[in-house]
């Protein structure tokens, strides 16, 4: 997938020397010299100028050795010239919800949703932005930690003769393969915007080996390494993910900030396995207190918000033969009941609902949120957003994501079990993606921006998807997957799956302390 990324900004240059050959071969072959592309509005800019080769030295010697894609933003400087890029031609930069940047600490705010933003119809440029946008983003995590990470392209100059010696270098790249040789050893291939390399972990160099059986398909590493004698192959010596800071913010919304959230998730109302009457009991709960099964004493009166990760219902046509095991059939049926159920929740918990695979919005993720049908069933102060989404409760960032990538990694990844979901979870964080691998059990959609990158360290991640419960913390983050109000099904006693339903958890807003508790 990443090589057409390479491709197709090939093309584009193709195309931009047609129409002014000698004047941008030339510019084109100066960058290529020094080891940099060049991008094609930034192309297009120096060929309308009087570009000598004084302006492209100045512009050269500007560049940081990270730099593998000259921009416009980037030659602007030595033109004196302010460059305004057309809508949709600058990548992968996009426009942001205006809070992103200077949030909102008051009682709720929605940071960052898909819904009324997607714009993707499956066309290939979209995928070539796609790609581009989440290398960028997770690159620039990587090199903000301080390593000289050099483009692929400029290892050509030991294949050249150019360089002796077994020098140590660092680049960051794409993965696009990943197997074993026959000897055992780890072999990893990634790419950038500029080339291809080939690496191997040694299978003897036993921490490194194991960090190798840790990578996955397409996502954004950082390796360290030396060069073999013919700078075909990279042994690496080290690994590195994007990560989260190794502390976060502490200081979590306003001082006084004060108050409980409750997390909970798949839901699955109109299964023949939902657990009505242990969902009942904790609908009475929210009204009324009372005495729980958990870890904790909790006053229902501080409790002011609620969060549903995804799956409110159990949909229908969601996979082969659904109907044997509906108690409601009619997936409008399903959703007018979820509403009864949640309009009786007390007026002053504000409800936050995400959808879930389950749910009756694309399968594609991100997901934008209910359409409007579904949402006018539930009573006006129900927050409605997508899949995931980013949310301010007085200034506790959070992010929400219904957790269907958490399949992907329990498959490729060593030691990871349902059981404990909270695993599989950090994972998503050292990688800064919700979703590192594309085009396996989660159906991702090529939008301009991949909105499933993480870009700011969350306060909370809360997940759902596995019906599993666990809770921990993580560089800062803590990490709340909230399980199932469904018994176990018969795909999941056909996999030997065993639920831990009936149960939501409860996190002080001002500590971010987490409580576990039961309705079973």
């Amino acid at each position: 997938m990443w090589r057409i990324l390479i491709a197709s900004k090939v093309i584009i240059v193709c195309a931009i020397l047609m129409e002014n050959t000698n004047h941008a071969s030339f510019i084109v072959e100066q960058f290529a010299q020094a080891g940099y592309q060049i991008d094609p509005d930034a192309l297009t800019l120096l060929t309308e100028q009087d570009t000598t080769p004084s302006l492209i030295s100045q512009i050269l010697d500007s560049l940081d050795e990270s730099t593998l894609v000259v921009s416009p933003a980037q030659i602007d400087p030595a033109i004196n010239t302010r460059i305004t890029t057309q809508p949709g031609t600058e990548y992968p930069r996009v426009p942001r919800d205006p809070d992103y940047d200077d949030e909102w600490t008051g009682e709720l705010d929605v940071i960052s949703d898909i819904t009324d933003q997607s714009t993707c119809v499956g066309e290939y440029r979209e995928f070539v932005d796609f790609f581009r946008n989440r290398f960028s983003r997770l690159g620039d995590m990587l090199r903000n930690r301080g390593v000289g990470f050099r483009p692929i392209e400029s290892l050509n100059r030991r294949k050249l003769g150019l360089v002796e010696g077994r020098e140590e270098v660092s680049v960051i790249g794409m993965v696009s393969d990943l197997r074993t040789s026959k000897n055992g050893h780890r072999m990893i291939e990634i790419e950038d915007t500029t080339g291809s390399l080939r690496t191997m972990v040694l299978k003897n160099k036993h921490d490194i080996f194991e960090q190798g059986q840790k990578v996955m398909l397409d996502e954004v590493i950082g390796v360290s390494g030396t060069l073999s004698d013919d700078g075909n192959l990279l042994f690496i010596n080290s690994i590195m993910w994007p990560d989260m800071p190794i502390r976060t913010s502490s200081e979590l919304g306003e001082r006084n900030v004060s108050g409980k959230a409750v997390m909970i998730s798949d839901v699955h109302i109109g299964s023949d396995t939902f657990l009505e009457d242990q969902w009942l009991g904790f609908i009475d709960w929210l009204n009324h207190g009372g005495s729980v099964a958990g870890n904790g004493s909790v006053d229902v009166k501080d409790i002011r918000y609620l969060v549903v990760a995804g799956d409110l219902v159990d949909g229908v046509g969601i996979y082969p033969n659904q109907e044997e095991e509906l108690a409601i059939t009619d997936v409008y049926e399903q959703y007018k009941v979820a509403a009864d159920y949640f309009n009786r929740i007390p007026k002053h918990i504000k409800v936050i609902i995400s959808p879930g695979n389950h749910d009756a919005v694309r399968q594609a993720e991100p997901q934008p949120t209910f359409p409007e049908k579904i949402r006018k069933m539930f009573r006006p102060d129900v927050v409605f957003v997508g899949n995931p989404a980013v949310i301010s409760m007085d200034g506790v960032r959070t992010l929400i994501y219904h957790g269907r990538s958490i399949d992907d990694i329990v498959a490729n990844l060593p030691g990871m079990k349902y059981e404990d979901p909270t695993r599989p979870m950090i994972e998503m964080l050292k990688r800064r993606h919700l979703s590192p691998m594309y085009g396996s059990r989660v159906s991702i959609a090529p939008e301009r921006e991949d909105h499933l990158v993480i870009d700011k360290p969350p306060h909370i991640l809360h997940c759902g998807h596995v019906h599993t419960v666990g809770y921990n913390t993580y560089r800062g983050v803590t990490v709340i997957n909230s399980g199932t109000w469904q018994s176990q099904t018969e795909f999941q006693r056909r996999m030997n799956l065993q639920p831990d339903p009936g149960k939501a958890a409860i996190v002080d807003l001002a500590t971010l302390n987490t409580n576990i508790i039961s309705f079973q």
